[in-house]
């Protein structure tokens, strides 16, 4: 059935298909980005195609390419049993213009899943209505999902925030702020004698 998915979506945008592929039986479309919510409306709205549950959406990175980025939705129709991977291309080189519609008008799951992309990758979603970092904190600098984004980069870039009038140890100690997923520890003695003993290397 996602076949004839690929071919409503052809039929119906013509001038937005840019191409299909399948992969382990699963059929992709990539459209334009000015059409993305056009053809995402469509998707749902129509019995042909009732596409009512957003599965999943994503990003992600091919800086060696320009757009670089590919949003990508997986989709979903509960009475007709059919499922479909969308996908648009956004952004330059730099990793800006990186503009696209949201979905969160369409389906309200696309809120939290945008907010993540905007976190983690840098995608904008125009229209969204609250637009914010949902998994690092406000003062994080950068997209972490980014290939080009600093292994070794050292996070968080918070200053102690003085509050007067409270006894409150500042929010990091001297081992806290390691690059980003790059931190190595130490074993002591018992806790590398506790992981032979237990097979957990």
């Amino acid at each position: 059935m996602s076949k004839a998915l690929v071919e409503l979506i052809r039929n119906k945008f013509p001038d937005a298909f840019v191409e299909t592929h399948s992969q382990v039986g699963d059929d992709t479309v990539v459209v334009k980005s000015e059409a993305w919510h056009d053809v995402c409306a469509f998707l749902k709205s129509s019995p042909d195609s009732d596409i009512d549950m957003l599965i999943d959406l994503t990003a992600v990175d091919f800086p060696e390419r320009e757009p670089r980025f590919e949003v990508v939705a997986h989709m979903y129709s509960l009475d007709l049993g059919h499922r479909l991977r969308l996908k648009t291309r956004v952004g330059d080189a730099k990793g800006e213009n990186t503009d696209v519609a949201t979905l969160s008008d369409l389906w309200g799951s696309a809120n939290w899943m945008e907010r993540e992309a905007w976190d983690m990758f840098g995608i904008v979603f125009d229209g969204h209505p609250d637009l914010r970092r949902i998994l690092m904190y406000p003062e994080f600098k950068g997209h972490p999902l980014r290939r080009d984004y600093p292994a070794d980069k050292i996070q968080p870039l918070v200053e102690y925030r003085k509050v007067d009038n409270i006894d409150k140890l500042p929010p990091f100690d001297a081992n806290e702020g390691m690059s980003f997923g790059r931190q190595t520890h130490d074993k002591t003695e018992e806790e590398s004698a506790d992981a032979e003993l237990f097979g957990d290397n």
